[in-house]
């Protein structure tokens, strides 16, 4: 059996993050983390992912929990006094974006950063969606600057698929059949030079770590060999290689990435692993020590962790799309394989050394059924999205009671990419294009032209705010979705600050009582203004609970509504109101701005189709809605 010459391997746990996240749509509550992290303290895990990404928005949006608590209750377990080896702790920033949707000033990302290291954070894996290294520049320096380690990621993505056209026939297709005028091949734009330069760049603006992130798990092992490599050769910091088996290369790219010399391997423990996450860790410690290679982690603690997870899975079934088919149980400790299953390492290897990808991807797929991990699939393979990107889709769809548009949305989904530019699929792009996706299956549903109803983020998207695209937007469709050719880049100058509002049905207090609640209502201002009135209100009623006098309030008879017998606008997809601009018996003017609502975590302006009265407003702030449901009745 072949052996490595650099026998070390360092591993990244992305269980508590990127694996909950990836799997199961960000739904692990606090209560399930807390049982979990005294059986991490012994685990040497070189580092531990357990905040940014999904988890400032969505342990407040689904969790109604606090990001900061989060991190605070995780730092603190994991600073042992017992002379246990800490795991250093990271989260996932998202660049000029940081842990939301639109592109924010450096006031904003040193507010963040400064507090998350505070609190405890010790890496920042920090990328651009667009992998524009304008938008990440900023943030390796402040993260420096402020103590912690910058961990450069760059964005894997493929180029687009050539469209295959029917020749013609007869005598125009023998000639073009005899002069050989097929079409060109496009010029390919991400090359392995692409990606190294990239990583260059970041590592001479002071990242620590260079990680080639593969957010859709479409890194192939021949190009896990060729990328891992030619970074090895070009960058002096330790190397890391983030990826998912959604489309089936996860294991192998894996395998063929620790043959190349990555430095750090970000693995799943096995209930959170494979599907649309990263491999588990168990998988790719057989491998290693076919290999010779230590792993530099405490199985015997991950065993145990493994144990409470499977608890933590089964916590999480209504968001887990394998509940009826999850992976038998496996120890690779105290476990014996079937001889004819062990082999199967032992080939998948040989395969790998000897470069036979057709070979090395069979053998893991079998490995895989083997332990019933899922197999791939070929629907997110040919839509080319990340796996938390289409779970989370699933979980939004399903609650939005949509999900016949799944399969449609996913097809639609390499069409919008290119239009908007070659982009990689990453959040918050990948949120962007899900969502704009969704919504060319709703206009095409209703038998409206594609683009009929775009996003906001989208219509940022084309128009340049989010930084430089790989490719440039055909001007003709940047002016067909921002009504202008011409691109035009965000103004961080322009941004304001949100105000912090008094609460007067709360005697006076402050929406945000300190500078996190503050920087959580600056970054998320939507799903952060819910969750502190709420934490207000909690605060409120607990002053007021020994001044309460019962009394007996008669409530008035609900009226019956009146039937709705004008012209109606309707919802374009479910969401909940976020603003109404509009009154009733007001008139309103072709393009005038009626409502805006959230749909897919995306702001969607709604405006008057034509010149119009309204006769009434069906819905108000904070309502959700349904698609299709009625939102404002026109006069006749």
């Amino acid at each position: 059996m072949a052996k490595i010459t650099r026998p070390i391997l360092k591993i990244r746990d992305l269980t508590l993050r990127d694996g909950q996240q990836s799997l199961f749509a960000t739904r692990m509550n606090q209560a399930t983390i807390d049982k979990l992290l005294p059986y991490y303290e012994d685990a040497n895990f070189y580092i531990m992912e357990v905040w940014g990404g999904a988890v400032p928005d969505s342990v407040m949006r689904y969790l109604d929990e606090s990001p900061w608590d989060r991190l605070r209750i995780v730092s603190k377990a994991m600073d042992s006094k017992s002379g246990h080896p800490k795991s250093l702790l990271s989260a996932l920033s998202r660049g000029r974006n940081l842990f939301g949707y639109v592109p924010y000033p450096n006031s904003v990302l040193e507010g963040f950063y400064k507090e998350a290291i505070d609190n405890g954070l010790n890496v920042m894996r920090i990328f651009d969606a667009l992998n524009d290294i304008d938008n990440v520049k900023e943030s390796i320096r402040l993260i420096n600057s402020l103590g912690g380690i910058a961990d450069g990621a760059v964005c894997y993505t493929v180029d687009p698929k050539q469209e295959v056209k029917e020749e013609p026939s007869g005598f125009m297709g023998k000639l073009k059949s005899m002069f050989g005028s097929k079409p060109a091949e496009p010029e390919k734009i991400f090359t392995d030079n692409y990606f190294v330069e990239k990583a260059k760049a970041m590592e001479a603006l002071g990242a620590k770590i260079i990680t080639l992130k593969d957010m859709a798990g479409l890194v192939n092992p021949s190009r896990a060999a060729s990328i891992i490599s030619a970074l090895k050769a070009n960058v002096k910091v330790p190397v890391d290689f983030h990826t998912h088996c959604t489309p089936g290369y996860g294991l192998a790219s894996a395998l063929m990435a620790i043959i190349n010399g990555v430095d750090i391997l970000d693995t799943n423990i096995w209930w959170f692993g494979g599907g649309s996450a990263a491999p588990a860790i168990e998988l790719i410690y057989i491998f290693c020590q076919r290999l010779g290679v230590e792993v530099e982690v405490n199985m015997e603690a991950v065993g145990r962790i493994r144990k409470e997870l499977f608890n933590a899975r089964k916590a999480l079934a209504d968001f887990d799309l394998n509940r009826d088919k999850m992976p038998i149980d496996f120890d690779p400790l105290n476990d014996t394989l079937p001889a004819e299953i062990a082999a199967l390492f032992d080939t998948a290897i040989s395969f790998a050394f000897a470069g036979d990808e057709e070979g090395l991807l069979e053998t893991c797929h079998k490995i895989e059924a083997y332990f019933h991990f899922p197999k791939p699939n070929e629907l997110v393979k040919t839509a080319e999205v990340p796996g938390g990107m289409y779970s989370n889709m699933v979980a939004q769809l399903k609650q939005l009671k949509s999900e016949d548009l799944l399969e449609d949305a996913m097809r639609l989904i390499p069409m919008v990419r290119r239009d908007a530019g070659l982009i990689p699929l990453v959040t918050p792009t990948s949120q962007i294009v899900g969502s704009q996706a969704v919504l060319v299956a709703l206009d095409r549903k209703n038998g409206k032209p594609d683009y009929t109803t775009t996003n906001n983020q989208f219509i940022s998207l084309v128009k340049g705010e989010y930084g430089k695209t790989p490719v440039p937007v055909d001007p003709a469709f940047r002016e067909k979705i921002t009504g202008s050719p011409i691109e035009k880049a965000y103004d961080v100058s322009s941004y304001k600050k949100p105000e912090n509002p008094t609460l007067s049905d709360m005697g006076g207090m402050p929406l945000a009582s300190n500078n996190e609640e503050m920087l959580l209502l600056e970054l998320l201002p939507s799903v952060a203004n819910g969750f502190l009135r709420k934490r207000r209100s909690e605060e409120y009623n607990a002053q007021k609970a020994e001044e309460v006098v019962e009394t007996v309030a008669e409530v008035a008879p609900k009226e019956e509504s009146e039937p709705i017998t004008g012209p109606t606008l309707v919802a374009p997809m479910g969401g909940r109101i976020i603003s109404v601009n509009v009154k009733d018996g007001q008139t309103v003017k072709k393009g005038e701005l009626l409502l805006v609502y959230e749909a897919m975590k995306m702001e969607n302006d709604v405006e008057a189709s034509n010149d119009a009265v309204i006769k009434r407003v069906l819905v108000s702030e904070g309502d959700v809605v349904n698609t299709d449901s009625p939102l404002i009745e026109f006069q006749d």
